[in-house]
């Protein structure tokens, strides 16, 4: 989507069901408020409360008994790790329902405050889990449940095998457990981000069968599709808020979590300043556990990459209530494509304090990202067939290209309990990215030797952005039914600077037998102000749970309004302006037959900013709305105790702009459609003890429904593969004490590169296998990870939007070396 089309102000209130909606959010919350306790509380440890917990894993167990009793657990992943639990049925108070949950596994438990539960091993010292006589494996602490329901401060734990978490952040919704969200979401772990050695977004994303790359892994940048849509780096969210994430390839070292939602997510997170509609992806950065940790890394990517990342964690003050991490990497060579460099330097500071009511974060960071020989897009003419892929190790294109983007990002989070069930948040950040490139310009392929014509194109690039929010999260009961009310607001200021295009001599060349490409030395003007966009957005929900939750009802609404300017980049003038808003609504409803089945279906809306009507139009200069495209979804989840499946049906129709036939000019209209539908199977967990299984399937039908003049009317999508199939599974072999092996298979349908459906992409197939080993040497723990991404080298176009495609990446060996200190 084009973030910087021009806009006028209208407002439109045609739909009356958000209205009706928000009355009645209102008045639930004005119930809400009546009923809040006059003073703070603290509930007591001895309460006694009703628990219905699966036998199963034991870690799995504790974070349903955090759930139930809303006090907070804290344990190393080690000390649970294959451990059992017989369950519980029954009324009791937390002290008799752990010394139950714990029966025979070896652990004990200590009340650290009257909402704070510490997991260890009899005769841990100050409250930490002791260290196992020959343990090899340090892991960072998993807090196993918050205290206060309404907190999002603390990751979700992680689930069986460690992979994936038990929820996330859903936006306005806050942290939800996978079997209470009304929606399919997926939360990597940053162990799952190590152990696969996942250096940027795009390497965690390969776990996941909805999502694709959309842009070439050597050209620097980091843009994906969605459930068949695309997904742009810019609408990627840190911490809840969009704008502040590094712009185009992220380095994941500093991530915690990578949570990816599937649909529109308007509600939740408001509009994203890209319009992305087919999915959202939030990071969460890393805090201080309460183990001190120093983990060194060093690494190697083919071809010559070498690369050291530093992890250092402590917490201090009273209780150790206060924590900094640090995360710090610099890698720098050659990489798997023949005559292309990366260098990428990371510093970030992650600190947080908390109180009994008071949680407060914050967040530095800086990244730097040089790719020289950077790749680009190619397109095919017209008439001319989709061609086989070149070598992927090998450059097709001039190796004096180059793709330089750097990031300073800052973020404060804070949460006040105003009472046990009511609490207050906030966030503010800052982002400054800059980008300068020098690139082959698209590619074109125009006959069926590969030969295509190009030109040397630089460009600059700079972004400002201002991002925040602030709400209340509460819970109370109204007779037998318990409200989880979310109130939010969030802002978005967003400033574009951008330097003319400067484009330099033609070439052709060929993507088989390149031929050699002088340097052309064009000029590199600076950046002038062009574009200021500001989304400001308010939403209201409130869940609505029955029978101990095994029913929950979601009703939300929010308001959303788009803001922008754009300015001519001589003298800075306003040269045009858009302001629009829109309602959108959704309904989301759990039904939970059993404790381990969850039942689920949603209605939800996403938006992309509309656009002003150009000229040769007979409504010329017409301010279009925002873009509003509407999914439609349902789906069983399976908690199996190791293992949560997941299988969903959806649709998701997003509106197009079609040109209608008139005199004597044709009329631009929002009167085109696309719509994707689909189903989805995924799977996560341990299907044995030490055997972990990740991955999924997703089947899709694009379709255009509503084309200029009919002509495509039915044809399918482009860019939009019937099939696709992520599966990896990770065993820990039996025979060598501190081996794991690994495989994945990666698989991916023909599609259509063009509209017209007359040119086909093949379909590919990419497996990679590894292997992780871990010891002791001097007393030190260390790691030894080594993986073959695309084990055959198999050549192929990944995917492809707008009529362009990106070739996918070669062979790839990578091999590191962890130490604990």
């Amino acid at each position: 989507m084009d973030v910087e089309s021009k806009l006028g102000r209208t407002r439109s209130r045609r739909r009356q069901t958000p209205i009706l909606t928000a009355f009645l959010l209102a008045t639930s919350a004005m119930q809400m408020l009546v009923v809040l306790p006059p003073a703070w509380s603290q509930p007591a440890p001895a309460a006694t409360r009703n628990y219905a917990i699966p036998a199963g894993s034991l870690a799995q167990a504790l974070n349903r008994f955090a759930d139930i009793s809303q006090l907070q657990l804290v344990s190393s992943g080690e000390i649970t790790r294959g451990l059992h639990s017989n369950g519980l049925n029954g009324a009791y108070a937390p002290q008799q329902a752990l010394a139950r949950l714990l029966a025979g596994s070896g652990l004990t438990y200590r009340f650290t405050s009257r909402t704070s539960v510490t997991i260890e091993r009899p005769g841990a010292a100050n409250g930490a889990a002791a260290s196992v006589a020959g343990a090899i494996n340090l892991d960072t602490i998993d807090v196993q449940g918050a205290g206060n329901p309404n907190s999002t401060m603390t990751p979700m734990p992680a689930y069986a095998g460690d992979q994936v978490a038990t929820g996330g952040q859903v936006g306005l919704l806050g942290n939800r457990s996978v079997m209470d969200t009304p929606f399919n979401q997926t939360s990597y772990t940053a162990k799952t981000i190590q152990d696969q050695q996942a250096h940027t977004l795009a390497d965690v994303l390969d776990n996941d069968a909805s999502v694709r790359r959309l842009t070439p892994g050597s050209g620097g940048l980091g843009d994906f599709t969605v459930r068949g849509f695309p997904l742009y780096s810019s609408d990627i969210g840190l911490n809840g808020l969009y704008g502040l994430a590094p712009g185009n390839l992220i380095s994941t070292d500093f991530v915690e979590r990578v949570e990816v939602l599937k649909g529109p997510s308007a509600l939740l997170n408001g509009m994203p300043p890209g319009g992305s509609i087919g999915g959202s992806i939030n990071l969460v950065t890393k805090r201080a556990g309460a183990e001190p940790l120093t983990r060194f890394t060093t690494g190697y990517v083919s071809r010559g990459q070498f690369g050291e990342h530093v992890d250092i964690a402590r917490r201090f003050g009273a209780d150790n209530a206060c924590g900094a991490r640090f995360n710090g990497t610099f890698t720098d060579g050659k990489t798997a494509v023949d005559n292309t460099s990366n260098q990428i330097g990371l510093a970030t500071l992650g600190l947080d304090c908390r109180t009994d009511r008071l949680r407060v974060s914050a967040d530095f960071g800086y990244q730097k990202n040089d790719t020289h020989g950077a790749t680009r897009f190619v397109t095919f003419d017209p008439g001319v067939p989709v061609l086989r892929a070149p070598a992927a190790d090998k450059l097709f294109t001039p190796s004096w290209a180059f793709f330089n983007n750097e990031d300073r990002f800052g973020m404060m989070n804070a949460e006040y309990d105003l009472a046990p069930n009511v609490t207050a948040y906030g966030a503010f950040g800052l982002h400054d990215y800059q980008q300068k490139t020098l690139v082959a310009t698209f590619p074109d392929i125009f006959d069926t030797a590969g030969n295509y014509a190009s030109a040397p194109r630089y460009s600059a690039a700079e972004a400002k952005a201002l991002a925040g929010q602030f709400g209340v999260r509460a819970t109370t009961d109204t007779g037998p039914v318990n409200h989880a009310l979310n109130l939010n607001g969030a802002v978005l200021d967003s400033t574009y600077y951008q330097s003319p295009f400067v484009q330099g001599a033609g070439f052709t060349s060929n993507i088989y037998n390149p031929v050699f490409v002088p340097y052309q030395d064009i000029a590199q003007p600076g950046v002038s102000k062009s574009s200021n966009q500001k989304l400001t957005s308010f939403g209201v929900a409130d869940t609505l749970s029955v029978l101990d939750k095994r029913v929950q009802l979601t009703l939300g609404v929010r308001h959303q309004e788009v803001s922008s300017d754009s300015f001519d980049m001589r003298s800075g003038a306003v040269t045009s302006g858009y302001d629009k808003s829109a309602w959108t609504p959704s309904y989301a409803i759990v039904v939970k037959p059993l404790e381990n089945v969850s039942l689920y279906a949603n209605y939800i809306e996403g938006l992309q900013q509309g656009s002003i009507v150009g000229a040769g139009f007979s409504n010329e200069g017409q301010v279009l709305p925002p873009f509003v495209s509407k999914q439609v979804e349902t789906g069983i989840k399976v908690d199996w105790g190791r293992i949560t499946t997941t299988i969903s049906a959806f649709q998701i129709q997003q509106p197009n702009l079609i040109t209608v036939a008139g005199t004597p000019l044709p009329t631009q209209s929002l009167n085109g459609e696309q719509r994707n539908r689909g189903m989805e199977a995924n799977a996560f967990g341990e299907l044995t003890p030490g055997l972990r299984l990740l991955g999924g399937v997703m089947l899709i039908d694009g379709r255009q429904t509503r084309t200029d003049g009919g002509v495509n009317d039915g044809k399918k999508a482009p860019g939009v593969p019937d099939f696709q199939l992520n599966v990896g599974a990770e065993w820990d072999a039996p025979f060598v004490k501190g081996l794991a092996l690994k495989a994945r298979a990666i698989y991916t349908a023909s599609q259509y590169f063009d509209a017209d459906n007359t040119q086909v992409m093949p379909s590919w197939t990419r497996y990679d296998v590894g292997l992780r080993y871990k010891t002791k040497a001097w007393n030190t723990p260390l790691t030894v990870r080594f993986d073959v991404q695309n084990v055959f080298n198999k050549n192929y176009w990944e995917t492809n939007y707008y009529a362009y495609t990106a070739l996918g990446a070669p062979r790839t060996y990578l091999l590191s070396i962890t130490a604990d200190f």
